[in-house]
């Protein structure tokens, strides 16, 4: 439902934005939007006004697609080629019946895939705005609308397509649809639309600030109905789909300053709140109780990842006054040349393959960390990263009763929210595990350290993620401590692959399964990857922890140690017996491609695995790797060419191919696969089927 609960006004102004080549109304025909042959078709209502797959009313067609299934039926709408150099806003009106799903995509010549801008499973009983992004791009592209109906009666249908020049947090709220700006429903306090003419609750509302005319459009909260002082109206932007970092900027006017409160905040995907602005008494002019005179005001604004921005105005009776605002406006520039530049988090990502990168020791002799490479084999973990890197390792090898390690971070900014990811190891020793390896942060003026995170998981000899999120008013590093009181009770503290991101690490660190097509972790499903039936009846099987056969298979997945990955039980399969994963459809490139992907081969009986790209008439081999190769996980890199068009039924597809061994100590396991556009950008590491073994 198009929930803006609005007070009806009675005139709506014309849309003074420009809209550009892919804005479709639908009225009398497509725009130049086609379906997909391959696929079910989006059909005209007979009247226009808008475009749908499925059954909305008796005015479609019976498309004559019954052979397949009705819950795997798809229509694949394609836009005509667009080209804009420059940063763009998609306005979808669209509307979801019974329980279909709607996802729009970015798709650009010499991709294997598209890739995902916004997609909704929400049904509703009207229209509904969805706002997306379209970042600046020096390449044409072609937007991808995909409809599931979802079983019979439903159906998915699209009103209205804007694409205008600016960023969709903009709005003059000129256009019916409001930019996508909801009001948060109060019972007694909410936003309403004022201008166009139209005043029926008072004659005193101001001129707009777009055109400084009762015809152009704002929007006001009145405390005419509030009852008490925690009664809040919230207008709410739409939800950013991209990191956004600049100067928002926008226009209000505030009556009564001692009678409200007028704040700006955003809000992330977990409800939380940031503030980023608070109107103050002694920035306001003396109105008399009045709106008069607009005000400038401008933020920085700093969103790492999808936020709303919430506009919220507070009375503590009903003689509070009014707010209006108008013309919400952002540029990726911040408001002052004296804002400190943009803090980049990668200066404390490291994953010690190359030295410590910004990271430094301790002083003290005898007492720090060391970086070592441990060739991987059957016996003994390698690093993280590949499984042949470094990786940072401290250890009780001292005369001492016991020892510190000391690792030192970056320099980091304060005022601002972080999520560090490490992964670490504990082996042998540590009765006492709690101060095995702990992270503090210190403030670089007063040097005072403030514990943000314990040893609280026994890793058993293997890779763990550990992340982090924590927040730090004052600049300040980041200290990692390995200790022990004695010697009899230490083992080894191994670290590797440190990240820093900014934001809450409950959005940061999501799967990247659900977001990147070709990418699957296996930490919530199989992604677009599927189950190739047409040679047995076995599968991999998506599993978490150790391999119910001794001495073979892996102890945890590469992804966080504790999550999952995918395996070939050889225990349920007969020697020589083959299982296949294969992903969704590539369509034909003009450059090269780039598969990376983890592999996991322990066992004295174990197989082959190989990775193939699949043709209509057959397969060709990319890469292959045959026997025990070692108890880590090990990184294969493969570059190869699909230079030939496909349509989305009969494209290649990439096959990982397991096959049993001569024993039950066969299993093979593989995790973390990324599949993207372009060269390997690993100098010198790229896989053929001639150099097959493909350890970095």
């Amino acid at each position: 439902m198009l929930q803006l609960y609005l007070l009806i006004f009675a005139a709506i102004g014309q849309a003074h934005s420009q809209l550009l080549l892919g804005s479709c109304n639908f009225e009398s025909s497509t725009c130049g939007y086609t379906s997909d042959g391959e696929l079910i078709t989006w059909r005209l209502h007979k009247d226009g006004r808008f475009v749908a797959v499925g059954a909305l009313t008796d005015d479609y067609e019976e498309s004559g697609e019954d052979a397949a299934p009705q819950h795997e039926l798809t229509g694949v709408l394609l836009s005509p080629v667009l080209e804009y150099s420059e940063w763009s806003c998609l306005r979808l009106v669209y509307q979801i019946v019974g329980s279909g799903s709607l996802e729009v995509l970015q798709r650009t010549e010499g991709k294997s895939f598209d890739k995902p801008l916004w997609s909704s499973q929400t049904t509703s009983e009207s229209w509904v705005v969805s706002s997306m992004d379209l970042q600046n791009n020096t390449e044409p592209y072609k937007i991808v609308i995909e409809g599931k109906p979802g079983g019979t009666g439903n159906s998915v249908a699209i009103f209205e397509i804007h694409i205008i020049p600016g960023y969709c947090l903009e709005c003059d709220f000129e256009e019916s649809h409001l930019c996508g700006y909801s009001n948060q429903w109060n019972t007694n306090l909410n936003w309403y639309v004022g201008g166009g003419r139209t005043q029926l609750l008072h004659n005193n509302i101001p001129n707009d600030h777009t055109f400084n005319n009762n015809t152009g459009h704002l929007m006001y909260v009145d405390s005419v109905h509030a009852k008490t002082f925690k009664e809040v109206a919230k207008l709410v932007s739409p939800m950013t789909t991209v990191p956004l970092s600049g100067c928002l900027s926008f226009q209000y006017q505030r009556s009564e300053e001692r009678g409200n409160m007028f704040s700006v905040f955003t809000r992330d995907s977990m409800g939380q709140y940031q503030e980023l602005w608070r109107a103050e008494a002694q920035n306001q002019s003396d109105w008399g109780g009045t709106l008069s005179e607009w005000v400038p005001v401008q933020v920085d604004l700093k969103a790492p990842y999808s936020v709303q921005v919430v506009f919220e105005v507070a009375f503590n009776s009903p003689s509070g006054g009014r707010v209006a605002v108008d013309d919400i406006s952002f540029s990726p520039q911040f408001c002052s040349t004296d804002s400190e530049p943009p803090f980049d988090p990668a200066v404390a990502t490291c994953d010690f393959e190359s030295g410590l990168c910004h990271y430094t020791l301790d002083k003290v002799e005898g007492s720090s960390w060391r970086s070592i490479s441990v060739k991987p084999n059957i016996f003994q973990n390698g690093d993280h990263t590949t499984g042949a890197g470094s990786f940072l390792l401290a250890h009780s090898q001292s005369n001492r009763s016991g020892y510190m390690s000391r690792l030192f971070g970056p320099p980091l900014p304060g005022n601002m929210k972080y999520c560090l990811r490490f992964y670490f190891s504990l082996r042998a020793g540590f009765n006492q595990t709690d101060s095995a390896l702990v992270v503090y942060l210190q403030q670089l003026q007063s040097n005072i350290q403030e514990k943000i995170w314990t040893q609280g998981e026994k890793s058993r000899g293997i890779w763990i993620a550990a992340d982090v999120t924590f927040q730090t008013s004052w600049p300040a590093k980041l200290v990692f401590i390995s200790s022990c009181r004695s010697i009899w009770d230490c083992g080894s503290v191994a670290l590797d692959d440190v990240s820093l991101r900014l934001g809450d690490c409950e959005l940061t660190t999501g799967s990247l399964a659900s977001v990147l097509p070709g990418h699957c972790d296996f930490e919530r499903s199989l992604c677009d990857y599927s189950q190739d039936k047409e040679d047995n009846g076995a599968d991999w099987e998506r599993r978490r922890g150790p391999t119910p056969t001794s001495y073979t298979g892996p102890r945890g997945d590469h992804t966080t140690g504790l999550g999952h990955y995918l395996h070939m039980e050889a225990s349920t399969m007969l020697p020589g017996q083959s299982i296949r994963l294969l992903s969704r459809p590539l369509r034909g490139s003009r450059g090269p491609q780039c598969l990376h992907f983890y592999y996991h081969m322990y066992g004295s009986g174990t197989g082959q695995l190989k990775v193939h790209l699949k043709y209509d008439s057959g397969d060709q081999l990319l890469w292959q790797q045959s026997g025990e190769q070692s108890i880590a996980w090990l990184r294969a890199t493969v570059e190869f060419q699909c230079d030939s068009q496909h349509q989305a039924r009969v494209g290649k597809n990439i096959v990982f191919e397991a096959t049993r061994g001569a024993s039950v100590r066969s299993d093979i396991a593989i995790d973390d696969i990324v599949l993207e556009s372009g060269p390997c950008q690993d100098a010198g590491i790229t896989a053929t089927v001639e150099t097959s073994n493909l350890i970095e």
